[in-house]
């Protein structure tokens, strides 16, 4: 049985959670959209080295702010990937803003930044000055399609990989 580590998606409403982790976890991607209500938890076992890791996935539900109800949720984390909408500038900083929050209740844990819907190419609105201050702050920056599944495996990947580099104590939830 691999080791077990809680990561929690963390963005505004609307940039792809809940299909990443569909994409992730199953394989699928779905035109039709449902908000996501407190949260949805999916697993996936990924392989890293030689060390199996079981990745517990909270889809937290989208805020424009970080609301009480989500500490619960963010306890006991090993990492977080932080969705933003290539296609809307603004939930750059609704993520970093619910990141830092994330930061002051679970610590300061391994973090990738996903900026998701890289096949709507003609709707970009994140420049590659934006993606390289995210960089200069030390933050690894990927970019994802769930539409298509372009950079979803490494996206997670990478999140275990430096989760398993920083040994943060296995999640027993």
């Amino acid at each position: 049985m691999g080791e077990k580590r809680k990561v929690c998606l963390l963005g505004a409403t609307g940039v792809g959670k809940t299909s990443l982790v569909a994409r992730f976890a199953r394989s699928i991607f779905s035109e039709s959209y449902r908000t996501t209500i407190g949260v949805t938890i999916e697993t996936r076992r990924v392989r890293c080295d030689d060390r199996e890791l079981d990745l517990v996935l909270w889809d937290l539900c989208g805020e424009d702010e970080f609301q009480d109800v989500q500490i619960s949720y963010v306890r006991g984390s090993a990492g977080f990937l932080i969705v933003i909408d290539g296609t809307r500038r603004r939930t750059v900083d609704t993520g970093l803003r619910l990141h830092a929050a994330a930061r002051t209740i679970a610590g300061d844990l391994p973090s990738v930044i996903v900026l998701n819907k890289a096949d709507l190419s003609l709707a970009w609105e994140i420049d590659e000055a934006a993606e390289a201050r995210l960089r200069r702050a030390g933050l690894l920056v990927t970019r994802t399609s769930a539409r298509t599944g372009a950079g979803v495996e490494a996206a997670f990947g990478a999140l275990a990989r430096a989760m398993l580099a920083t040994e943060v104590p296995l999640w027993r939830g």
